[in-house]
């Protein structure tokens, strides 16, 4: 018998079909959908740049479930210098990228369920073979988004991140 791979939320009280394991953010937080008419703007799955001065690269924070091989994720963006994201750019779709050095960069990605904010967390951008998207690693300090990267969480937190993803306030 397998475990239901669902859970009963403790904010409506009903039971979804799956507990998901990670959430993304579709763009950075300053991106304005009014860039798009912009030529020197651009959005895609993975990269961004904001009138040719701001560049971002979409990568994700995993954290290891405490008691299981599985890893929650966060989708997020972080910015990077402009010869940075140039190298990033122009290894995308080279096989053995994941030999680069880690692009320093900042997270643009606000998490709203932590308690302190999550945007211009230092980061490094670690590349990792094509068609996977960046291992995006936290500076060890003592947010608490850094701790759980850190530290790793529970199911039982994994469950009151969807229930805060799926009601927010």
């Amino acid at each position: 018998m397998s475990e239901d791979p669902g859970f009963t939320c403790s904010h409506c009280g009903d039971h979804h079909a799956e507990l998901p394991m990670g959430y993304s953010a579709m763009a950075p937080d300053v991106w304005d959908p009014a860039f798009e008419a912009d030529p020197d703007s651009m959005l895609s799955s993975d990269q961004c740049v904001i009138r040719g001065l701001h560049f971002f690269v979409r990568g994700l924070i995993e954290i290891p479930v405490i008691g299981s091989d599985e890893v929650f994720s966060w989708g997020v963006w972080v910015s990077l210098s402009k010869d940075n994201f140039a190298r990033a750019v122009e290894m995308w779709n080279t096989e053995g990228r994941e030999a680069e050095r880690p692009y320093f960069g900042w997270l643009s990605t606000e998490l709203a369920l932590y308690s302190e904010s999550t945007t211009d967390l230092k980061t490094n951008a670690h590349t990792r073979p094509v068609g996977r998207r960046p291992f995006i690693e936290l500076e060890p300090t003592d947010h608490p988004l850094a701790l759980e990267q850190r530290n790793g969480i529970t199911h039982d937190r994994v469950r009151e991140i969807a229930a805060a993803v799926l009601h927010p306030a």
